[in-house]
């Protein structure tokens, strides 16, 4: 705001800018100012007057004032207050209150904005209070502005600004942000490794004591080693190591209480507040592992894998689980052929020797293993391993009864097919590899024999054929016939070994050709030189005993020869033609054929190829009719088959056209009796079907739909019948026209049929009918008089006469002899 001068009134109590004792007089008139100390501090008695700066007339002299400039101090109110209230604050005045009303009023936070009324002005004295106590935490200055009207609310003076301070006071506790703090240090760490750190707020004011605070510890538990292990920086609140000894193995954590006071850690006038610090010594290696013992035993069966022989156990101080305690175990002598492994037990951290390949007693008897173990994290520095990570391990092998073994397995041998049975092909023996004890018997047996070609001697191993071998059978791949044989030895317990026998069968010409294809066709006369049949033969003999083929027609029947030549095409392939001129009726021919392989001796097929010779087009195709003349068929059998396939025919459209005529002549024929004769919709009612004489005992009424049910409830109990006429609507029955019905009458019959078997209201209606009287009295006689005895002077023998059926009747009641 622009510069603003008070005026100073030679009144005792209309000193201007003093306010509670601090206004600034900045007029270059000192000795003035001197000259009315006297009076200044009389004044400053009386509660201090702001004066809305402006300028007047000496009414002496009638000379103007020279203006003055004034600084208005800020007013400065301590928070929590105790009061009372309103406690007045200042006073301000207007030079113009003695010549006109003055209206004095505030304006600004605090006073006419949130939060209201917390100032408030004496609006015709100028007296500004303060209402309420103060709380610098929540709000540590005012801005203020006072304002000077006339009666009519014109204004007379500029506004002035008031700023009021609120003086913090010492209030607040620190507050750390959490309770408990976690940190961690590495065992053996040296003094002055930062820790951790700790911080606590103070609400007030961090320019004064008040919000200055200062941190301590006032406790270490446990005091191992030494009491004050730890210290803090007062200021920071960093937590550090203050002396060395830190051993995670002697004590894991400590727990540290921390407290914060303000006032700069006065404790006679500050506040304080603790809070606890837990500290965790880390783990590290400094502790390498130690065996148990210095040497460690076991034994193995030979022959034997993945079982453990030996556990080694260790001693390591540091965290379990952790890789600064977790067990690696090698051999480092003892073992070139790689026999066994040392395995870590997740669990116990033992190492466990295991076997992975098999020990051969008579090769070895017992192994001396050189054992080292370490941790997965290497040890710290300075830490040495110790003596007792290194041990000795024995490892005696048991010896145990081994199978035989076939040295050469599996062994191959070969052999011409075809030789007889009872020839000896090899000796397949086995041997024992328990060298060092007493010799054991060995016997052989047979395990699998596909074909059951072979035996084997049961003491020595010779194999014999019991059976002529066959490279053509389905038991030999690729040439190859494999048996396998079985070595038992008579230890204990007895030990078998298997061994396998593969026989390369070594082919010869024992099968002949056959001829490929068995069918074909051909056309009847030659076209263009290309009429002809391809053929060929299959062996299941192999090189050289199969092709080049040799393909002939034979000399008998001369026929053959005479209408066929066989041209040859390749070592494989023949061409089997008619001979030129040469004209057949279509057919099927059967055509043998001779084929010949390339054996030594060769051997010889008579083979029949069926050739169906066949009219053919001009591609030299058979054509549909020949195909079916070349079947068998005559052209006189063709035309007869076809003028009976058209005879079918015409039968099936006649019929369907007398059945679409039949059809139409229905539907246009008219009804040829009157329509008022007709009598198929006509419904005669019967109300009684009453019967002779002897059936007027009958109450013909519980056959009736009775008008109400008084009479039946009031009839003594016997038969009651309850009809109830369903109470919905009737079905619509069909009308039948007047004029005749154009269709068949049986469609309308039937149409009233259904209606009537789906129509609800028609009787009979569903009843619930009462049976519960059987009447009184009855012309019969008992039943019970009547006799089953068999004895008697009735006569029976009229049963005879009745044929065969009435046999088994008379034949008990008759008069037959008694058995």
């Amino acid at each position: 705001m622009a510069e603003k001068q008070l005026t100073v009134p030679f009144q005792e109590n209309s000193l201007s800018a003093v306010i509670g004792g601090h206004a600034n007089y900045v007029s270059g008139d000192e000795r003035k100012v001197a000259g009315r100390k006297e009076k200044k501090e009389a004044v400053q008695k009386s509660p201090p007057v702001i004066m809305f700066p402006g300028s007047g007339l000496d009414s002496t002299k009638g000379l103007r004032r020279q203006k003055r400039d004034w600084v208005i101090p800020p007013i400065n109110v301590a928070e929590n207050s105790r009061g009372p209230f309103p406690q007045m604050l200042v006073s301000i005045r207007s030079d113009q209150d003695q010549d006109i009303s003055i209206r004095y009023s505030i304006t600004g936070v605090g006073a006419d904005q949130p939060p209201n009324e917390v100032f408030s002005i004496d609006p015709v004295l100028g007296k500004m209070f303060v209402t309420k106590p103060l709380d610098r935490e929540h709000r540590s200055s005012y801005h203020l502005r006072a304002h000077a009207v006339d009666m009519n609310g014109n204004q007379v003076e500029n506004p002035i600004d008031l700023y009021i301070f609120v003086i913090d006071m010492n209030d607040n506790r620190p507050e750390f942000k959490n309770q408990v703090y976690n940190g961690s240090v590495d065992e053996g760490s040296k003094p002055g490794t930062y820790v951790m750190h700790l911080s606590a707020f103070d609400a007030d004011d961090n320019t004064t004591a008040n919000g200055m605070v200062r941190y301590r510890i006032l406790s270490q538990t446990p005091h191992s080693p030494i009491p004050n292990m730890f210290t803090i920086n007062s200021e920071t609140g960093d937590i550090v190591t203050v002396a060395p000894g830190l051993d995670r193995e002697k004590v894991s954590q400590y727990t540290i209480i921390v407290q914060a006071t303000d006032m700069e850690g006065n404790l006679n006038f500050g506040l304080s507040n603790t809070a606890t610090a837990i500290i965790t010594v880390t783990d590290i290696n400094d502790n390498p592992p130690m065996l148990t013992s210095r040497t460690f035993s076991g034994e193995v069966p030979e022959n034997r894998v993945d079982i453990v022989v030996a556990n080694l156990t260790v001693i390591d101080a540091d965290q379990p689980h952790s890789p600064n305690w977790n067990a690696i175990y090698r051999i480092i002598s003892g073992d070139p052929s790689g026999h066994f492994t040392i395995r870590t037990d997740p669990i116990t951290n033992d190492g466990m020797v295991t076997v992975v390949k098999p020990v051969d007693f008579e090769m070895n008897r017992a192994f001396m293993l050189t054992v080292v173990v370490s941790n997965q994290a290497h040890l710290a520095t300075g830490i040495q391993s110790s003596l007792q990570s290194t041990a000795g391990v024995t490892i005696s092998v048991q010896d145990v009864n081994e199978p035989p073994y076939f040295p050469t397995n599996p062994k191959h041998i070969r052999f011409e097919e075809g030789v007889p049975a009872g020839t000896s092909l090899t000796t397949f023996s086995a041997s024992d590899p328990d060298r060092l004890q007493m010799q054991q018997i060995i016997r052989y047996s047979k395990l699998n024999d596909p074909a059951d070609w072979l035996s084997i001697n049961r003491t020595n191993g010779q194999i014999v054929t019991t059976a002529m071998l066959d490279r053509e059978s389905v038991y030999v791949k690729n040439n190859i016939y494999e048996a396998t044989f079985l070595a038992t030895d008579n230890g204990s317990p007895a030990a078998s070994g298997t061994g396998t026998l593969q026989i390369y069968l070594i082919d010869i010409n024992d099968n002949p050709p056959a001829l490929i294809p068995r069918e074909s066709q051909i056309c009847e006369r030659m076209y263009r030189n290309v009429n002809g049949v391809n053929i060929t033969a299959a062996d299941a003999d192999t090189d050289p005993n199969a092709g080049p083929f040799v393909f002939e027609l034979p000399t008998f029947p001369t026929t053959i020869r005479r209408n066929w030549t066989i041209s040859r095409l390749n070592g494989d392939f023949a061409r089997l033609t008619l001979r030129y001129q040469i004209y057949l009726e279509p057919g099927v021919y059967e055509v043998p054929i001779i084929v010949s392989d390339s054996g030594n001796p060769p051997l010889s097929n008579r083979s029949v190829i069926k050739v169906k010779v066949c009219p053919c087009d001009e591609n030299g195709d058979c054509t549909t009719l020949g195909a079916v003349a070349a079947a068998g068929l005559g052209t006189g059998a063709i035309i007869s088959i076809l003028i009976c396939i058209i005879i079918l025919l015409s039968m099936v459209l006649l019929f369907v056209v007398w059945i679409k005529r039949r059809e139409k002549e229905r539907q246009t024929k008219q009804l040829l009796i009157d329509p008022e004769d007709d009598v198929r919709d006509n419904i005669l009612k019967y109300d009684e079907e009453g019967g002779g004489e002897e059936d007027q005992d009958y109450d013909l009424s519980q056959l009736q739909q009775p008008d109400s049910l008084e009479h039946i409830i009031s009839k003594p109990p016997g038969v009651r019948r309850v009809d109830e006429r369903p109470i919905i609507p009737e079905s619509q029955y069909p009308i039948r026209p007047v004029v005749p019905h154009p269709g068949d009458i049986g469609d309308f019959i039937h149409e009233g049929l259904r209606a009537a078997d789906n129509d609800p209201t028609a009787p009979p209606y569903d009843s619930l009918l009462v049976f519960d009287y059987e009447g009184s009295g009855s012309t019969a006689g008992s039943v019970s008089t009547l006799n089953s005895s068999s004895t008697g002077d009735q006569d029976y023998d009229y049963l005879n006469d009745w044929g065969p059926r009435f046999k088994k009747l008379a034949d008990m009641y008759g008069g037959g002899d008694d058995d």
